[in-house]
């Protein structure tokens, strides 16, 4: 494994270092007036530039670049160093979109894929269910076909940021004689209209980004479905793996690295907790975690770039990712110890304060669900990758 830049990737990294430079680094210390319409600018710029939406056509709004696994990686190296955006957050982008330029139709493709990359579709994912989250193919919520339209029955949970979202996308029982996992269809909607009943989640740690969705008699065009009716499953397992190839990565770095710092500057016993011959060892245990995924991230980079298959690699990731960040957010908690107490703020000097580490606390649980259930991840793996028995051989 080579972990050095050839110098045809040092050129490219100077490009991208110099474009930001210019695009965002001076603007942003100008301090534009318009925030939201400066960084809409520059996500277009970027784009033009070929630097964001790399795997997306023109013709839908993307840059159409050849897939360079290299390039990708420095491109989203320079801009986390220059604290510049990259695409739209939010499931558009990372999930839908690609699903469709895999399963859509063309006219689905050029309908919705540019006004997702760009922001005006926002799109929530209609998915887990009471009752229905690991073992999401029993689903209950339905939809009929009446003349030219869905009519969708459905209650949904934890549908991430759903107040805010333009449209979603909904697995619904289409066939409901048919086997679980045959009898689903993956349907688009939109969410203002009537019947749509959106109810914010207020978490523990004070914010409030998941909501429970109910719609009642809510309708969407017949040909608003992806992939083919009662299909909807294999569709889904497409935006999953999308939206798993997007939890972890250099995440865990800077969440470790974040840890030293608050180790360094909060005091533990009289002293800074780094000091805590304990808590360093634990913080060194866990640095060897961190090491082991960057490098296993380094071999799925290495495999991606040579065109071979990457098996569960990133099933793999994605587990040691939640996993680490859970063992990291302990480790905080105890450090922090009676400042967990206080709500965490963003108030004062700007810096992270102690308490803010609440948030990661109580995100590594939720962390260890998204994507897919950790004990879920670890069956895939057991019985897909190293070939182990569903049930225990008696």
């Amino acid at each position: 494994m080579d972990l050095e830049y050839s110098s045809e990737h040092i050129a490219f990294q100077g490009e991208v270092r110099a474009f930001l430079e210019d695009a965002w680094v001076k603007p942003m210390k100008a301090k534009p007036a318009d925030r939201k319409a400066f960084v809409r600018e520059f996500r277009e710029r970027a784009t033009a530039a070929g630097y964001l939406c790399r795997g997306f056509p023109r013709e839908y709004g993307g840059s159409e670049q050849p897939n360079d696994v290299m390039r990708a990686q420095i491109i989203r190296a320079c801009f986390a160093a220059a604290r510049a955006p990259m695409e739209v957050p939010g499931n558009g982008v990372t999930m839908l979109a690609p699903t469709l330029l895999e399963r859509g139709a063309d006219w689905q493709k050029r309908e919705f894929i540019p006004k997702t990359l760009n922001g005006e579709y926002l799109w929530a994912q209609g998915y887990s269910e009471p009752g229905a989250g690991s073992d999401l193919a029993s689903l209950r919520s339905r939809a009929e076909l009446v003349g030219d339209e869905w009519v969708i029955n459905a209650h949904k949970i934890w549908t991430t940021l759903a107040h805010n979202a333009t449209h979603m996308f909904i697995l619904v029982r289409t066939e409901p004689d048919a086997p679980k996992h045959e009898g689903i269809s993956y349907l688009l909607l939109r969410l203002d209209q009537p019947g749509v009943t959106i109810r914010r989640i207020e978490q523990i740690s004070g914010q409030s980004e998941f909501c429970e969705t109910f719609l009642e008699d809510v309708r969407t065009p017949a040909n608003w479905i992806v992939g083919e009716r009662g299909q909807g499953w294999q569709v889904s397992r497409t935006t999953l793996k999308h939206e798993r190839n997007s939890i972890g990565g250099e995440r865990t770095l800077r969440l470790w690295e974040s840890l030293v710092r608050l180790a360094k500057s909060t005091d533990v016993d009289g002293r800074p907790a780094i000091q805590n011959p304990r808590i360093r060892d634990r913080i060194l245990v866990l640095q060897g975690y961190v090491d082991a995924q960057m490098y296993s991230g380094y071999y799925q980079l290495t495999r991606d770039i040579a065109g071979e298959s990457l098996g569960i690699h990133p099933l793999l990731n994605k587990l040691g990712a939640t996993s680490i960040g859970l063992e990291l957010a302990n480790l905080a908690e105890e450090i922090i110890a009676e400042r967990g107490l206080l709500m965490p703020s963003n108030e004062g000097s700007g810096q992270r304060n102690p308490e803010q580490w609440l948030n990661q606390i109580f995100g590594s649980l939720a962390l260890s669900i998204a994507g897919g259930a950790s004990n879920i991840q670890r069956n895939i793996i057991a019985e897909r990758g190293l070939g182990l028995p569903r049930e225990a051989v008696q």
